[in-house]
């Protein structure tokens, strides 16, 4: 999620229907003359596909290639992809990097609709402390690789290990410089 990897060239719901490609229990002849269990399946991946766009409003770019996209939306579509696959866990890897606080905002409250509705367990890396806060019901903090802190929000959010990680401990010389 750090780093975009749609199809920039297929429109969206082509982008979203890859996602679940690989479920296709079809044969090869089937797939290329779309006929028998594969038309079947490409049907019902479809479909999936469109409540997934319908789940995060994306059916409104639906036929737009995908790269033409402000980057919010591109955003949007790879967490679409990601959710047509029904997974049980899933690992976001900063998902608002680049992102405006808007569009933060936004994802966020996705992310937090497709855990509720899909009972989906997500593990989020993230540096915005903001958008960890608000979207975690529990957080471990690793500071240079080493798990510092684990908890609640409220538990993290009052942790001293957590304060003079992130936010650096004043020494004696600072304290007086009025810095």
């Amino acid at each position: 999620f750090q780093n975009l990897a749609l199809f920039k060239g297929l429109n969206v719901l082509d982008n979203v229907a890859s996602g679940i490609a690989y479920r296709t229990k079809s044969n090869f002849a089937g797939q290329i003359l779309g006929i028998g269990r594969s038309s079947r399946e490409q049907t019902d991946q479809r479909g999936r596909a469109e409540q997934i766009l319908e789940f995060l409003h994306l059916t409104g770019v639906r036929d737009r290639l995908a790269g033409t996209l402000p980057y919010g939306l591109q955003k949007r579509v790879e967490l679409a992809r990601a959710l047509v696959a029904e997974p049980r866990l899933l690992l976001l890897d900063e998902p608002m990097a680049g992102m405006t606080a808007g569009e933060k905002s936004e994802m966020a409250a996705y992310v937090r609709a497709a855990r509720d509705r899909f009972a989906t367990t997500v593990v989020l890396i993230e540096h915005d402390v903001g958008v960890v806060m608000g979207l975690s019901d529990r957080i471990a903090v690793l500071d240079y690789g080493r798990k510092i802190a684990d908890g609640a929000p409220d538990e993290i959010r009052n942790d001293q290990r957590v304060i003079d990680a992130y936010l650096g401990v004043a020494s004696d010389n600072e304290e007086g410089a009025g810095i």
